[in-house]
C-alpha cells in the first residue's frame, strides 16, 4: 500500500494536477479582466484604486504572470510569491473586515480568510516545488 501512495504522491501529474487547480482561481480573474476590461476597470474604482487602468493591467499581469510560473513550473517560488503577496495586498487594501461597518465586515472577513488560506497553499506548493526538483535530481 506505501508503494502505490508513494508512487501517487510522487507522481509528475499528481504534481501538475495540483498546480492547475491551485492556479484556477487567479487564472479565471485574471481572464476575467482582461476579456472584460471595463468590468476590471469598475472593480478598481469600486475599490477605490486609482488609477484604475494601471492597477487593472497589474493585476492582470500578475495574475497571469504567476499563474503562468505555477504551470510551468519554472521559478515557481516568484510566481507563488507574487499571487501570495497580492492577496496579502487585497486583504489590507479591498477586504478591511476590521474598519467596515458590521454588515459588510463578515463577508469581507471571509474573503480574507478564503485569501489566507491561499497563501498558505501557495507556500506549500513552494515548498513541494522545491522537494520535487530535489527528488527529480537525485540530491
Amino acid at each position: 500500500m506505501r508503494n502505490i501512495v508513494d508512487s501517487i504522491l510522487g507522481s509528475r501529474w499528481l504534481w501538475l494536477v495540483a498546480r492547475v487547480l491551485l492556479a484556477v482561481v487567479f487564472l479565471s480573474s485574471g481572464l476575467a479582466k482582461l476579456i472584460d476590461f471595463e468590468g476590471g476597470l469598475a472593480e478598481m474604482r469600486g475599490a477605490g484604486l486609482s488609477p484604475e487602468g494601471l492597477f487593472n493591467i497589474a493585476t492582470i499581469v500578475t495574475m497571469l504572470g504567476g499563474s503562468a510560473l505555477l504551470l510551468l513550473d519554472r521559478l515557481l517560488w516568484v510566481g507563488a510569491g507574487a499571487l501570495g503577496f497580492f492577496l496579502f495586498l487585497t486583504i489590507v487594501v479591498v477586504h478591511r473586515f476590521w474598519a467596515l461597518p458590521e454588515a459588510e465586515a463578515m463577508p469581507a472577513l471571509y474573503v480574507a480568510l478564503e485569501h489566507i488560506s491561499l497563501i498558505g497553499g501557495l507556500i506549500a506548493a513552494s515548498i513541494a516545488g522545491h522537494l520535487h526538483k530535489r527528488l527529480r535530481s537525485g540530491k
